[in-house]
């Protein structure tokens, strides 16, 4: 479209095949035709959906707002698979490169992805809460906000517990498992991992819930009925769950009673009231000073932001951030020369006074 932010796609064929390959939190598209020696050479995008992007197949003639990619059909009357993003927070780049920094898929490299954890837990990013490092997408390709709430919230994990403290146990546990019964069959193996599911399994199992649960949608009757999805949720924008933001900003939600992090307060849990001096009638009443009336101008024209708002802003987090390391170090200030000794400022008025003429202090 005119208005998509996106790259043109340098794709034109008569007849072509679009198949798809996702992993964590993107998706490849290869366009390839029909007649390889009649039609262009292959083309592959990689996209990202942010929070609101999604693709729809509908009449040509009927393209949905905000449909900033179109693949059109060759039928009569034709119709348009459409890429449509309200938010303008997803993209797609051309070739088939995944993002680099971005590790195995819990999904589809479950193995690889948990081997990729546990053999790099002496990695500072450990350091962090478990819910900070549940979205590190180095580690966790594919879990966002929702899912890690609710995999802590299965497991009672403290939400702010150290990460390290946490995943190291599973070494342990896994070690045990081999030492019971290594003639268990792989059919009781399955039956024991799925009664006693740890951290990096039910980072598996759960996305995979929600891609069965999630299939109901595709029928055209149930577009736009997240019904079964919001049905699934147990801990994320639940009634009675707890929330905090954590260092990142982002807001993590939980069972209240699971939260370890000292010094903090659930956002749910409403707070003692100071004690109200009852107020004299004969006392002037204050003044406002000009600092006042600006803080509560500026206060009443920035809201509390909503939690649509918040979530707006985690998905800008997860975005690179680039150019930002070279705009702190244009806005460095030069070091200060170091203050001279008071003995040397007084040696040198002395100084100037004996060439004035005037008698020194003694």
């Amino acid at each position: 479209s005119a208005v998509g932010r996106g790259p043109e796609v340098p794709f034109r064929s008569e007849a072509y095949r679009i198949s798809a390959v996702a992993r964590g939190k993107e998706l490849r598209l290869t366009l390839s035709a029909l007649d390889p020696a009649a039609g262009p050479p292959a083309q592959d995008l990689v996209f990202r959906f942010g929070m609101s992007g999604s693709f729809r197949l509908c009449p040509a003639a009927e393209l949905p707002r905000h449909a900033h990619l179109r693949f059109l059909t060759r039928e009569s009357p034709p119709r348009a698979l459409c890429f449509v993003d309200p938010r303008r927070f997803g993209s797609w780049r051309l070739g088939d490169a995944w993002q680099p920094e971005r590790g195995p898929c819990v999904v589809s490299e479950y193995q690889a992805f948990r081997e990729n954890v546990l053999k790099n837990l002496d990695d500072r990013a450990f350091d962090k809460p478990i819910c900070e490092v549940l979205l590190n997408q180095k580690y966790f390709n594919g879990i966002g906000n929702y899912l890690r709430a609710e995999i802590l919230y299965r497991l009672k994990i403290p939400p702010f517990e150290k990460a390290r403290t946490v995943l190291e146990a599973l070494k342990e546990q896994e070690q045990e498992r081999r030492k019971k019964d290594p003639s268990l069959t792989l059919s009781k193996k399955v039956k024991l991992r799925r009664e006693n599911a740890d951290l990096l399994e039910l980072c598996h199992t759960v996305p995979m819930e929600v891609i069965m649960a999630e299939k109901q949608l595709l029928d055209p009757e149930h577009t736009g009925d997240y019904s079964t999805f919001k049905n699934w949720l147990q801990c994320y924008l639940v009634p009675g769950m707890s929330s905090l933001r954590d260092r990142s900003g982002r807001t993590i939600w939980f069972q209240l009673g699971t939260s370890s992090r000292a010094g903090q307060r659930p956002r749910k849990t409403p707070r003692k009231k100071s004690p109200q001096l009852k107020a004299d009638p004969e006392a002037p009443s204050p003044k406002v000073t000009p600092r006042a009336s600006k803080q509560r101008r500026r206060a009443a024209a920035n809201p509390p932001k909503s939690e649509e708002e918040e979530e707006e802003q985690e998905e800008q987090a997860d975005r690179p951030r680039k150019g930002r390391a070279r705009g702190r170090r244009a806005v460095t200030a030069a070091p200060a020369s170091p203050e001279e000794p008071p003995s040397v400022r007084r040696s040198r008025r002395t100084s100037a006074r004996r060439g004035r003429g005037e008698p020194g202090s003694a």
